[in-house]
């Protein structure tokens, strides 16, 4: 169950792009990324919260008296933090897909992040990364350069180059995700249970979006596409995707995750090729099939590490 948990939530966080480019007219990367916070944010502090409360309660009698970690000023602006990366992760998302479509602008965002995340790591810690993750990184970042070559810009009807601006979006969301990364395992590792921290991290990321709602154009909200796609962003990739993404984590191996989440790019690829009739050129292929090996490699070198990593996804 737990890996069906974990897939099932990929194929979600999958849908996210696709979502947005089948959606009404008059949106904003900026504007979609607000309402999908604001709900989806909302939605999963009050699912986690309650799991949280009924994790306590059903804990283990030696568990259960263990007392809680503090709050104090540190883990709060951790979490706050993690809320706030959210949160900006959305816009720069949706810019990424906006601009160079869905199969390269998620693929890029999802590729660099687990490479950003390792990079900030070992910035924080001093840890020397394994040659396996050296690898790793390398086919990524290749993968990546090759896709700024090749690819379609969304609409265009070309192949003549990856959009930068939409390159920069996509990579932006991943150093995003690797704030989040690594301030969730600071969280764990000080004792916080993965339900309050992504909680958390749902009710601050509502809290900080609501603030940019004045300064949107929510007029496609009016309409039923709008409003379904933003329920499906909010409720589906986020809310009810996140918590089935942590429970399923507590089942798993850092190696089965990492391999399962896979199945988040897979899903956006396929879909903005067969539903939205994207075209690729050669060289962007070849640059998703080179990115795809380092994701790969990455997974199959974690499976040697402490499976108690804790990460978000898209």
């Amino acid at each position: 169950m737990h890996v069906l948990a974990v897939l099932a939530a990929a194929l979600l966080f999958g849908t996210t792009g696709t979502s947005q480019a089948l959606g009404p007219e008059g949106t904003t990367p900026l504007s979609i990324g607000v309402m999908r916070m604001v709900i989806g944010g909302t939605g999963l502090a009050v699912i986690a919260f309650a799991l949280a409360a009924r994790h306590r309660r059903h804990a283990p009698a030696g568990l259960a008296s263990t007392p809680a970690p503090r709050l104090t000023t540190h883990p709060l602006v951790l979490m706050v933090l993690t809320g706030a990366c959210l949160a900006l992760y959305q816009p720069l998302f949706f810019l990424g897909t906006a601009e160079n479509g869905v199969a390269v602008g998620t693929v890029v965002a999802l590729g660099s992040a687990p490479i950003l995340a390792g990079l900030l790591e070992w910035a924080l810690t001093r840890r020397v990364p394994s040659a396996t993750w050296m690898l790793a990184t390398g086919l990524a970042t290749t993968g990546v350069i090759l896709l700024g070559f090749g690819g379609e810009a969304a609409g265009s009807g070309s192949t003549g180059g990856t959009s930068l601006i939409g390159l920069l979006g996509s990579v932006g969301a991943g150093a995003s995700f690797a704030v989040i990364a690594n301030a969730q395992r600071r969280l764990l590792d000080a004792g916080w249970d993965p339900f309050t921290v992504v909680g958390a991290m749902g009710a601050s990321s509502a809290l900080i979006a609501a603030f940019g709602l004045p300064f949107v154009d929510l007029a496609w909200m009016a309409t039923t596409s709008g409003l379904v796609m933003a329920l499906w962003l909010g409720i589906g990739t986020i809310s009810i995707a996140y918590v089935m993404f942590t429970w399923g984590l507590s089942g798993l191996t850092a190696a089965t995750a990492a391999t399962l989440t896979l199945g988040e790019p897979l899903t956006a690829a396929v879909l903005g090729i067969v539903v939205l009739g994207e075209r690729l050129s050669i060289l962007a292929v070849v640059g998703l099939i080179v990115l795809a090996a380092g994701l790969a490699l990455l997974a199959w070198g974690s499976r040697a590490r402490d499976p108690r990593p804790f990460a978000v996804e898209a």
